[in-house]
């Protein structure tokens, strides 16, 4: 009998012992959260908050919708009188009331495909910047810059940087929109703040070109759609 006691007393001890453990299960305490170097008053009518910077109203905006568009044979549309960019950046100046500007080459690209290829692809193998023919009238005034370009050989063409980089950016959102064989963008215009000194850069639309050609009723939905999500 006193075995069997002396067996259940020793059970009971090592239950609670188990019991009193973490047993690896038991989650941490919270951490304290980190304390701020610099503590923050409370607001009262001596010591207002500081209000919140309102954004502008809508309109008040001054806007250019920046563009290079080649005509002639392009990919999957054949020979057109009306560069697939030039329509998509009329639809974006229509929507926005921005001032429309055609970036034009002191030195035109050449009207057949191929050949313009090639001369794309060797301006970028040189990291060329092609010669701009005209300028923008008051430039200073602007405040957003939609810029449009196709895409060729997954860049921005040779011109568009000249453009970013002969005007002063500063303080200026530069807002992409391109044309491509697909519905994307290439992804270097993310480093349009590093071409563009002191530009601010939002989110772009990349179209089929296709589209601007035969199916402009989709073109205008998805600027449309676009230009509303950025408040334009």
């Amino acid at each position: 009998m006193k075995k069997i006691l002396a067996a259940m007393l020793t059970l009971m001890t090592m239950i609670l012992f188990s019991a009193c453990g973490n047993g690896g299960n038991t989650p941490p305490p919270e951490e304290k959260p980190a304390e701020t170097s610099q503590a923050t008053e409370p607001a009262t009518p001596e010591n207002p908050a500081p209000a919140p910077t309102p954004a502008p109203p809508p309109g008040t905006h001054k806007i250019l919708v920046a563009y290079y568009s080649r005509p002639g044979d392009n990919y999957e549309v054949g020979v057109i009188q009306k560069g697939n960019t030039a329509i998509m950046a009329e639809m974006v100046a229509e929507k926005t009331g921005g001032t429309l500007f055609e970036i034009k080459p002191v030195k035109p690209y050449p009207d057949s495909y191929k050949e313009c290829t090639e001369v794309a692809k060797k301006e970028q193998a040189e990291n060329a910047r092609p010669e701009i023919a005209n300028k923008v009238e008051d430039w200073q005034s602007y405040d957003v810059v939609f810029l449009g370009y196709p895409i060729w050989w997954s860049d921005f063409p040779m011109i568009i940087y000249t453009f970013l980089e002969q005007n002063d950016f500063n303080g200026k959102t530069v807002i992409p929109f391109c044309t491509s064989a697909g519905e994307y963008m290439s992804g270097k215009e993310i480093n349009i703040p590093q071409i563009a000194k002191g530009a601010m850069i939002a989110q772009g639309l990349g179209i089929k070109g296709k589209h601007c050609q035969d199916d402009q009723n989709y073109l205008r939905e998805q600027v449309n759609y676009w230009i509303n999500g950025l408040g334009y």
